[in-house]
């Protein structure tokens, strides 16, 4: 049986809703994407951070589930720590998606039946999220999440530019107008709910 694993990966928050601490807020989107993968069936959550974010990560982890730590945040450090731990499979998601369904998650790992790695976009700069089949090809570029790359800038670098899929996009909260397309109805995004109950801003 092929062994998956979804890693969140706690990048930097440069950006938070007025009057919400940056921490609180960072600390509140990266429980609820981790409150998301632990309800999932068939694949294995996980934490990637760095040293210094270690503390966040130990906070917002289910019991049991795995904290890799990282020299840096990159897919690729995130890729061969999961791939150190036997998995067969991974993919590594922003942290800062709180309302992302589960459907997408799905479809990032979906193309690895036949493909090497899928890109899931963000619906703005920097992407979603990245899956791979482990060990992760040695022509697979280091690839920041909040860097300026798309699945067409990775396709190049591959032998084949038709192991690279394009798996669908979701939107990340990084600024007001991503905060603007939350939709209340949307069962989950508790911690992130809350926080901005909390500060006067949800409906």
């Amino acid at each position: 049986m092929t062994r998956r694993v979804i890693v969140v990966l706690l990048t930097q928050v440069t950006w938070a809703p007025p009057g919400i601490e940056l921490e609180k807020w960072r600390h509140a989107l990266a429980e609820d994407v981790v409150d998301l993968l632990a309800t999932l069936n068939e694949v294995d959550p996980a934490i990637a951070a760095t040293p210094a974010d270690r503390p966040l990560a130990e906070a917002v982890a289910w019991p049991s589930m795995q904290v890799y730590e990282v020299p840096s945040t990159t897919v690729n450090a995130t890729f061969a720590a999961a791939a150190a731990d036997g998995y067969d499979q991974a993919a590594v998601i922003a942290a800062d998606v709180p309302d992302l369904p589960g459907l997408i998650l799905g479809k990032l790992f979906r193309p690895l039946t036949t493909k090497t790695v899928a890109v899931a976009p963000n619906e703005g700069p920097g992407l979603l999220g990245v899956a791979s089949r482990l060990p992760a090809p040695d022509w697979l570029p280091e690839l920041d999440l909040d860097g300026d790359v798309a699945a067409t800038t990775i396709r190049p670098h591959a032998p084949n530019p038709a192991e690279v899929a394009t798996a669908p996009p979701w939107r990340r909260l990084r600024g007001p107008a991503d905060l603007a397309t939350l939709d209340q109805a949307v069962e989950g995004w508790d911690a992130t709910r809350a926080l901005l109950s909390g500060g006067g801003l949800s409906g």
